[in-house]
């Protein structure tokens, strides 16, 4: 297989195409039907997306739950301002997290948040120049880290988020992510509801999405680059709605690279699931070969992201950067807050 190069996945796009602020309709953003096999592009709206849906079709979605993990505090012993990002448990109220600034955190510093409802040590520094911290409060973790924490909304959004729920999905449940699975942002109940009373069927998968996500591509060579571990699970009841779909020649599409990355990670040589929860570190560039996914709702990602190569994957480095430029001559909004693109094998609407 030819070499891929990081720069072959490069676009120019204009700072103000970047979403700062969700939208007060969350099903109104736009939707650029891309067909995966052809490459011809349609306009539309997100509340669409069930014209293009057919009965028999199952829809999978990664129901984690973002936690407002950015804590900002003060050194004990100076008062100096220290931001705390939690990235991820390792054992009851141990976290590994990332520091700013990090030279104030040398292992022993003690760091107090709010009214000192929630106080941390340092214990270690560990790979990547992260800590691991110790917390130590009152009642119930997540409760504290309700009233403390904000979204860590991701660094290209610099406006303030009024409404914490608007970083979630309508359907979140399973606390444990450092970022939004953002495809899913565009779903409302009334949406899911139309879409499940047309006969198609929802499965729910669960990957706590890691800052890792985001890590840019340093390696020219794209096979040199490593993702990071990010843990997943899929249930019985996911796993037997997915082999029905298949078994039945229903497609199975994901919304979101996270949902797409659990259920190629969570698939057997067969194109099967059962049931399972483990860590991934799978990497999808154009050359893999889809198990399970046949098609993709996903939002519009950065230029040389290990994202935009997962998408180039299931439709073809040309098609997509077509489809990206495409969009922003239309000035569509990208990233967390912006709008959406379907992969899609069809652009026959369904009526039923």
């Amino acid at each position: 297989m030819e070499e891929l190069r990081k720069s072959d996945f490069y676009f120019d796009l204009p700072q103000e195409l970047i979403a700062q602020d969700p939208l007060e309709d969350r099903s109104n953003s736009r939707l650029l039907l891309l067909d995966k096999n052809d490459g011809r592009i349609e306009h539309h709206i997100f509340k669409d997306i069930v014209d293009y849906l057919r009965p028999g079709d199952c829809l999978v979605l990664n129901d984690t739950k973002v936690l407002p993990a950015r804590l900002m505090g003060v050194k004990e012993d100076t008062g100096a301002a220290i931001e705390v990002l939690l990235l991820k448990r390792k054992e009851n109220d141990i976290w590994e997290t990332l520091v700013k600034p990090g030279k104030k955190a040398k292992p022993g510093t003690r760091i107090v948040f709010g009214e000192g409802s929630l106080r941390a040590e340092v214990l270690e520094i560990v790979e990547e120049g992260n800590r691991l911290m110790r917390f130590s409060y009152k009642g119930i973790f997540e409760e504290v880290l309700d009233q403390l924490g904000e979204m860590p909304l991701p660094p290209y959004i610099t406006h303030k988020l009024q409404d914490k729920s608007r970083y979630q999905t309508i359907y979140a449940k399973y606390e444990g992510s450092a970022a939004a699975p953002t495809a899913g942002l565009h779903f409302t109940k009334e949406l899911l509801s139309r879409i499940e009373a047309k006969g198609i069927s929802v499965a729910y998968v669960t990957l706590h999405v890691g800052l890792g996500t985001f890590r840019p591509v340093k390696a020219d060579n794209i096979l040199e680059h490593h993702m990071h571990s990010e843990y997943y699970h899929v249930t019985k009841e996911a796993a037997d709605k997915i082999n029905q779909t298949k078994a039945a020649g229903g497609r199975v599409i994901c919304v979101g690279t996270t949902s797409c990355r659990t259920v190629e990670s969570a698939a057997r040589a067969d194109g099967t699931l059962q049931e399972c929860c483990d860590n991934t570190e799978i990497f999808i560039y154009p050359g893999y070969r889809f198990r399970v996914m046949d098609c993709l709702i996903t939002n519009f990602h950065l230029p040389e992201s290990t994202l935009v190569m997962l998408v180039s994957a299931l439709a073809g480095r040309e098609r997509v950067l077509h489809a990206y430029q495409e969009a922003i001559q239309e000035k569509y909004r990208f990233f967390s807050f912006g709008d959406a693109m379907f992969l899609t094998d069809s652009f026959t609407k369904d009526h039923k």
